[in-house]
């Protein structure tokens, strides 16, 4: 029987954990390479998952590196574009799968898979994320979802506790675990669970990378960011790579509890769910960038940036990162950003981060100008004949209502 070689999307939980020993029961001749991709997880996730993988069957486990580039190409357009989906998620989930699935189809090639597999479900939107990144990536290789085929009985967490005690599978998976959760260096989520019934208030114990407001400081904390075309280059003075910084700023904004995010959204498949995010490090980030766009973008420019990042948004959330349309959206706001140089300090406090300073080499805010001072340079009476150009519109109608224009 000749082999078919399939990259598996690899965590280490336990989905993953029961797809690598069914995929080489189902699916004739199957050998499975793990593939798992660093985008920050931390070290509790990653410690042995090589061994784990190996120990649910798979042939080879592949562990990639991909800190830098998740946050250079992926976390920083969604960030200057200003794509926030829905008002308020920052998009930390969404992000990771383009640069997840390309880590996968890399390892896939130059190990000679044929299939890519993931292990995600039928109801959310991982699965389109996923897929629609091997369609524009390797749009030649097989597709294989476990959880939508008619073979996959494993419905339950108990059920696949079970199918891996009766092979003899280690898994530090337990029946009491309560909450999903996703994890990278831009935030963490978390669902199921008590989560699931959106009037049920937040669990505190589902956190882990803020403190509740309550027992966040007494005392506000400011912090000073450094940018330079719109990328995060230091903090507090001192020069760092981007994930550096957001690695740093998650521990110290979230000792004030910053970046919590509660809430009820529009999934991609068409139904409602209800996550816990937490982004501490991202939500001063994106707070100290706002207030230099602030400074230096002129006024369509800077609303045209807020409408483009709606459609960036949805794009990024789709999973529809590999196409023309975001390349070009992506290519617009990046001409926008070659001018956000600046710092910015954001203070922290009991939850919130707050810009309070900010300065810019290339600021368009000029004191003199609307300061009640200079009438050299801005002229009020000016003004009186651009009111009546602006409101000539208004004029004509009041008239031709009064009968008084023809």
């Amino acid at each position: 029987m000749s082999k078919k070689r399939i990259a598996l999307a690899y965590s280490g939980g336990l989905d993953t954990s029961c797809i690598v020993p069914w995929l080489k029961e189902n699916i004739p001749g199957a050998e499975v390479i793990c593939v798992v991709g660093d985008v920050g997880q931390g070290s509790d996730e990653l410690a042995g998952v090589e061994k784990k993988a190996k120990d649910s069957g798979a042939s080879e486990c592949h562990v990639v590196d991909l800190k830098s580039e998740f946050m250079d190409e992926f976390v920083m357009p969604t960030m200057i574009t200003g794509a926030i989906y829905e008002g308020r998620y920052l998009l930390g989930t969404a992000i990771a799968r383009p640069v997840l699935a390309r880590g996968q189809v890399d390892v896939a090639k130059k190990t000679g898979c044929t299939a890519l597999a993931h292990g995600c479900t039928g109801k959310g939107n991982d699965q389109v994320r996923f897929e629609s990144a091997y369609g524009a990536l390797a749009p030649e290789m097989e597709i294989i979802a476990p959880w939508r085929m008619d073979a996959w009985k494993l419905s339950g967490r108990m059920a696949m506790l079970e199918y891996l005690k009766q092979r003899n599978i280690p898994t530090t998976a337990s029946a009491t675990k309560i909450y999903s959760r996703d994890r990278n260096l831009w935030h963490i989520s978390h669902e199921g669970g008590t989560i699931e019934d959106p009037w049920n208030a937040p669990p505190e114990d589902a956190y882990v990378m803020t403190v509740p407001v309550e027992k966040a400081p007494n005392a506000a904390e400011n912090v000073s960011l450094t940018f330079k075309k719109g990328r995060p280059v230091a903090l507090n003075g001192k020069a760092m790579q981007a994930w550096q910084i957001l690695g740093e700023l998650n521990e110290i904004a979230g000792k004030h509890g910053v970046g919590r995010v509660d809430l009820v959204e529009n999934r991609r498949v068409g139904m409602k769910s209800r996550g816990l995010y937490e982004t501490p490090g991202g939500t001063v980030i994106v707070e100290a960038l706002r207030a230099i766009e602030e400074l230096v973008m002129d006024r369509e420019t800077r609303h045209y940036r807020e409408h483009l990042g709606l459609t960036f948004a949805e794009l990024v959330y789709d999973g529809r990162w590999f196409t023309p349309l975001r390349e070009a959206l992506w290519a617009c706001a990046e001409k926008m950003s070659e001018r956000l140089d600046g710092e910015c300090v954001v203070r922290l406090y009991k939850g919130h981060a707050t810009a309070i300073q900010r300065k810019s080499p290339h600021s368009l805010y000029a004191e003199k100008m609307v300061s009640f001072e200079g009438e050299d340079v801005y002229s009020q009476k000016d003004a009186g004949g651009f009111i009546r150009l602006l409101s000539l519109p208004e004029r004509i109608r009041a008239l031709k209502d009064r009968g008084q224009a023809h």
